[in-house]
């Protein structure tokens, strides 16, 4: 069975609760719910994890190499800053997947660049929730978008 590491970023753990008209209004529990459920379709293992700190975050990384088979990101805030997040992922060889609840193209000039998804595979944006089940759905079954 493939293993997936699914990451959230800074303030994904206010889901539901930060700028609904934004995000959502369903909680981040829900979100885990979702993601877990995707992967048990998926017939995948995720393990999804949350931390508003950098370095938790490059930590599990630098943990998944040999551990699991691929990453998903939402990095949140670190997407359009944190150089440390992208060369860790490049570093850990996986393949990874970018995922956004919102659409980062169309909001504020400083979201616009992702960092992260440099180092990705590919990126699924302004989607909500789904943003998370394509990317698992990529990184098990292959690009049929």
């Amino acid at each position: 069975m493939k293993k997936i590491l699914v990451l959230n970023g800074p303030n994904l753990n206010l889901v539901g609760i930060r700028e609904p008209e934004i995000y959502g209004v369903r909680g981040y529990s829900e979100l885990v719910d979702y993601i877990r459920s995707c992967g048990e379709s998926l017939g995948v293992e995720v393990d999804v994890r949350q931390s508003n700190h950098e370095g938790v975050l490059i930590d599990w990384i630098h943990e998944a190499l040999n551990v699991f088979d691929g990453l998903v990101i939402n990095a949140g805030g670190y997407t359009h800053t944190s150089i440390a997040i992208m060369d860790a992922i490049k570093g850990v060889g996986l393949r990874a997947v970018e995922v956004h609840l919102s659409d980062i193209r169309i909001r504020e000039p400083f979201r616009r660049l992702s960092y992260v998804g440099k180092v990705c595979e590919r990126s699924f944006i302004g989607r909500g929730f789904e943003s998370y089940r394509l990317a698992l759905e990529y990184l098990t079954l292959g690009d049929s978008r």
